[in-house]
């Protein structure tokens, strides 16, 4: 699996999970696995900050 940012090789587990979390070993970019079948996986969405609202 090809890492969409800068297309290093990304291990994945045997069975990854849908909405699971990698982290590609080459730019260290944070993907998150999208679809099981076909396996796709995309950028991860930033981590948006909850002001208690």
């Amino acid at each position: 699996m090809a890492c969409p940012e800068c297309v290093a090789d990304v291990k994945v587990a045997q069975q990854p999970e849908l909405n699971e979390i990698l982290e590609c070993g080459e730019c260290a970019g944070e993907l998150e696995v999208i679809s099981l079948d076909p396996l796709m996986v995309a950028v991860a969405p930033e981590a948006e900050e909850d002001w208690g609202e």
